[in-house]
């Protein structure tokens, strides 16, 4: 009795081919999804538009004029206050006697407040934006490169960095967290190995504007997307 199988399974050359052909198939995929990853990483970091600046509306505008107007000179604050905020009723200005009695030392500004502020400067307005954490400024910045420069001459390069700001023990503190392409960190070295040193420690005492404002500033304080900063008699 003759027993003929139906069956006729893949020779060993046939099922070496067939994952021979599949791995390359995967590879290239591979290739293709890594490529178009690179290409987008490029695209956004290296040739980065620039950002849309922050708008306020009205109400949020004017919150924010009266907050300026507490940092503005007397003279400057007068003027600023009949052009932005008494325009409906104009009155001629009323002597009156100079007091810091109950004057309030404590500004406070929100996240928008400074993208918006930010927008007001023309030369800077699409290339910074802030972002407020715990004891943290976060900045993305966007760094049109010298043509000049090797390989990245004329691109725009997309950075981030954070700075942690606020007063420790009385005493002001700025540290450079880090500094980040693409999401890649630049090495300690390349940024003069100062992260994650309190650049007041490292560049202060030669009267420079840190150790000014330092000087004048008696606490600040970064929580919540609000920078809140308490002033010096």
């Amino acid at each position: 009795m003759n027993n003929d199988s139906t069956d006729n399974p893949q020779s060993p050359a046939g099922k070496s081919r067939s994952g021979c052909l599949q791995a390359l198939g995967i590879s290239i995929i591979t290739l293709i999804v890594a490529g178009l990853i690179l290409g987008g990483w490029v695209k956004y970091n290296i040739y980065a538009s620039q950002f849309s600046p922050t708008t306020l509306d009205k109400e949020e505008q004017k919150v924010l004029d009266t907050k300026l107007i507490q940092l503005e000179e007397s003279a400057q604050k007068d003027d600023f206050r009949r052009e932005r905020l008494d325009n409906e009723s104009p009155m001629p200005l009323l002597p009156e006697t100079y007091s810091e009695t109950g004057a309030k030392r404590e500004i406070e500004f929100t996240e928008k407040e400074l993208n918006a502020l930010i927008a007001n400067q023309p030369e800077v307005a699409s290339m910074v934006a802030i972002d407020l954490s715990e004891d943290i400024v976060s900045l993305k910045v966007i760094v049109p490169m010298d043509e000049d420069i090797f390989i990245l001459g004329g691109k725009t390069l997309r950075l981030k960095m954070g700075i942690g700001l606020g007063y420790k023990d009385d005493e002001l503190f700025v540290v450079l967290k880090g500094v980040s392409l693409g999401g890649v960190p630049i090495p300690n070295a390349w940024l003069g190995n100062v992260k994650n040193k309190n650049l007041m420690e490292e560049f202060g005492g030669e009267g420079g504007f840190w150790d000014l404002f330092a000087a004048g500033v008696k606490d600040i304080r970064i929580k919540d997307g609000h920078l809140r900063i308490r002033l010096k008699e």
